[in-house]
């Protein structure tokens, strides 16, 4: 590069220096003292040229020798102080406490607990009715509610989840944090659950050998079906009365009565006899029934409207629906402090008609400041809608 740069200025010409005598003795000619001035300064300005090109060249050498060794420097410190796993972005691999609690985080919302919660609740509740003396509570009784609740648990992980692989594109604007709807789950994952979920319930009901059980399994199998999966015929959730009707045979028949028959005459060994708190729990639970299934459409019109879901509240709008609901609760609320005060029993009238009086004001006042615009305020006031659901379960034992 130096000789590039130096060959591009004009080599500076080479000459004796004389003087103005001698040249003129030579050639005759007299020789001009501002000629010999100018080339001398041509030459001596040549030169300087030259030498600043040099310096120019050497500086340069330098600062990219220093600048290499620099970088160099600086590459072999970040290799030795920062391994490759920790640069932004690196896959960093889940340990398998982090895997198993992810599992059983997604799992606890595919199987919709607040079902699962209502499902155990109501038949430890109407296993109770089934009770006449303490000696009833025997290793035998305990035995046979909970092979009642654990197949019933799972043929409610079935229907819940039969009802999110016929639903995935409509949760995805309702319920996005459901796991097939988030992506979480395959829908191979959840046919693999259901299927095994409702074998696990039949093959549990078979061995038990309760025909009450079996036959409360296989008509929740057959109308859960029914209630979502998309078949000609089928699908009921699409037309708002037998979807409601679904509801209510399954929370408010077959909870009551099937599971009161299963201890009553498989565990007990009784005569199928339906006594006044079977009759009340039975008809107290159609008012929920119907109330659970036409609020649990509230929170979701905006994805039943654009996938053609013609439920009530597509119909009538949310508030219109809502205030239906509170006033059937009311209703059911009115009728259960009759019940109770009816009652021969002195210590289930004060409990039955106060508890039954303190939950319909607590709904009442919770109703007045519900905000209908709010899609958390109405998913929020659902679950208390379930809550209230759980009370009463914890009140029909003590009906008499």
């Amino acid at each position: 590069m130096e000789s590039m740069l130096i060959g591009s200025f004009p080599k500076p010409l080479s000459f004796p220096v004389v003087s103005e005598v001698s040249a003129s003795k030579t050639t005759g000619v007299p020789f001009p003292r501002c000629r010999v001035r100018n080339m001398l300064e041509k030459y001596h300005s040549v030169k300087l040229q030259r030498g600043l090109v040099a310096q120019h060249v050497a500086r340069n050498n330098e600062m990219s020798s220093a600048y290499q060794s620099r970088s160099a420097k600086h590459i072999a410190n970040a290799a030795s102080s920062q391994p490759l796993e920790s640069e932004p972005g690196a896959y960093h691999p889940k340990n398998p406490r982090e895997s198993m609690q992810d599992a059983l985080n997604a799992f606890y919302r595919f199987s919709r607990p607040h079902t699962v919660i209502g499902t155990a609740l109501s038949i430890s509740s109407v296993s109770l009715l089934a009770v006449e003396k303490l000696s009833d509570f025997s290793p035998l009784f305990f035995t046979g509610v909970l092979e009642a609740i654990v197949a019933a648990l799972l043929m409610n992980v079935y229907i819940v989840g039969l009802n999110q692989l016929s639903d995935i594109e409509i949760d995805k604007v309702n319920k996005p944090y459901l796991p097939l709807a988030s992506g979480e789950y395959s829908v191979t994952t959840g046919v693999m659950i259901v299927s095994s979920f409702a074998i696990l319930s039949f093959w549990l009901g078979w061995i038990v050998g309760s025909w009450p059980l079996f036959w409360a399994l296989f008509i929740s199998f057959m109308l859960g079906t029914a209630y979502s999966i998309n078949v000609p015929l089928l699908r009921w959730k699409r037309f708002a009365l037998v979807a409601a009707m679904c509801i209510l045979a399954v929370r408010a028949v077959i909870v009551q009565i099937a599971f009161f028959l299963h201890i009553q005459t498989y565990v007990f060994g009784r005569p199928a006899v339906f006594s006044r708190p079977v009759i009340f729990a039975t008809a107290f639970m159609s008012f929920f029934s119907v109330v659970i299934a036409l609020f649990k459409d509230i929170p979701d019109i905006d994805g039943d409207k654009i996938f053609g879901i013609r439920s009530f509240t597509v119909r009538l709008g949310q508030e219109r629906v809502f205030w239906i609901c509170i006033s059937l609760l009311e209703m059911a609320y009115c009728v259960a402090v009759l019940v109770g005060a009816a009652s021969s029993s002195l210590w289930s009238r004060y409990i039955t008609v106060s508890g039954h009086a303190i939950l319909a004001a607590i709904l009442w006042n919770r109703a007045k400041s519900m905000d209908l615009k709010s899609k958390a305020a109405i998913t929020s006031f659902y679950m208390f809608i379930w809550k209230l659901f759980y009370a009463e379960y914890l009140l029909i034992p003590l009906v008499r």
